[in-house]
């Protein structure tokens, strides 16, 4: 099956949809699934760039061989060796035993034990180019975006960036796969969630990678998820430099936990309050509904929170604490933020808020208040009065 994807004339998509997985490195949800891509150059020297997820190999095989025919597949270049792009290498030595598999040092301590000692092997190190006839490959070495291993390939002639996991994506590519064959927009929250999910941590490697690439003549960008940017490489490029710096907009999000309504009342009655200040974007989230993947993603955006949570066994509610375990796993910069809940019994709660937000170092706006039982119209006002602290500190940063 030759869909006849090109990147250039002799440069070829040859990725896959997955719709079936419903948890990313069964983490994080997959609603809208996610693409495996892979890239052939068609040469002298023939070159597949990344592989596909274990599941998707037949698909694989099939698509090179419709293109290469009885052709040799001579390079393998393993830009990063995590089994969703790694997972078919067996496979493909297997198709073609005379397979030369390309990497770094690092990337063969990673293949060697998730799959055993490729027979042939190029190691590479940065700045080192692999001719292939008409296309030059020079790699550069981009550790922990987001593993030790990971490079990026840039080929020189097209100038093609293919840039492993860096400006991925959540989300299939359904039918379009190029950046000028899709509404853009679409994939924005989604690229987001990604990033903040699996990136976000190595921000300051991801701005050392800017660095690094910064005067490559790049015309198009090609990561191994989501879509191949041709049109507007810097549409992505962009987006990934301001979440990289943690750049967020003037808003808030309002995380909760509640066991019988309570807890969410105050919730809904700040968010009121936030609005009714001028607060531009306001979210609210049920930590013990929505996953934590997609309130990171919010977070990430936005200068501002609200933690409600009410006492669980003298403790912080489970999945609140869960959350915000979230932010401290990622190191997450500067945020404004409210603490509130109900101590019912025990009290612990709002504590338990306190502890961690000082553990991100983060600025706590007013007084913390915790309402005993249920939030009366005394403890609504302190809400209020939380809620505009908040607003003008979001508004005037």
């Amino acid at each position: 099956m030759n869909r006849n994807i090109r990147l250039s004339e002799n440069i070829y998509y040859v990725g896959v949809n997955d719709r079936r997985t419903h948890l990313f490195e069964n983490l994080w949800p997959l609603e809208h699934g996610v693409s495996y891509n892979a890239y052939l150059i068609k040469d002298q020297k023939n070159v597949l760039i990344d592989t596909v997820e274990i599941a998707k190999t037949d698909h694989l095989i099939r698509e090179l061989r419709a293109i290469l025919g009885k052709e040799a597949l001579h390079y393998l270049v393993v830009n990063h060796t995590e089994p969703d792009h790694s997972g078919a290498l067996n496979a493909l030595l297997k198709e073609w035993p005379e397979l030369c598999v390309v990497g770094n040092k690092v990337t063969f301590r990673f293949l060697d034990g998730f799959y055993g000692t490729a027979p042939r092997k190029m190691a590479v190190e940065h700045g080192d180019i692999l001719d292939t006839g008409k296309h030059r490959l020079r790699f550069y070495s981009t550790p922990m975006i987001h593993w030790p291993e990971t490079m990026m390939s840039f080929e020189e002639s097209g100038g093609i960036l293919f840039s492993g996991d860096a400006f991925g994506s959540f989300k299939t590519l359904d039918g379009g796969i190029f950046d000028d064959e899709i509404d853009v927009r679409d994939y924005e929250d989604e690229m987001r969630r990604y990033y903040s999910n699996i990136v976000g941590k190595y921000g300051k490697n991801v701005q050392r990678a800017f660095n690094l690439l910064a005067d490559l003549p790049v015309k198009m960008v090609a990561s191994t998820h989501g879509p191949v940017f041709r049109k507007d490489p810097d549409w992505v490029l962009s987006r990934y430099a301001r979440w990289s710096r943690e750049e967020t907009k003037a808003g808030v999000v309002l995380v909760y936990g509640s066991m019988y309504g309570h807890t969410e009342e105050m919730a809904d009655f700040t968010a009121r309050c936030l609005k009714a200040a001028g607060v531009p974007r306001v979210l609210v989230y049920d930590a013990s509904k929505t996953h934590p993947s997609y309130i990171l993603s919010s977070v990430w955006e936005y200068n501002g929170l609200v933690l409600a949570s009410p006492a669980y066994n003298n403790e912080l509610f489970p999945s609140v604490k869960n959350v915000i375990e979230k932010f401290i796993e990622r190191k997450m910069a500067h945020r404004f933020v409210a603490l509130m809940g109900i101590s019912t019994w025990s009290g612990g709660g709002v504590k338990g808020l306190n502890q961690l937000v000082e553990t991100l170092g983060w600025e706590i706006v007013g007084e913390p208040h915790e309402a005993k039982y249920a939030a009366g119209q005394e403890d609504l006002e302190k809400c209020r009065t939380l809620a505009e602290k908040l607003a003008e500190r979001v508004l005037n940063c």
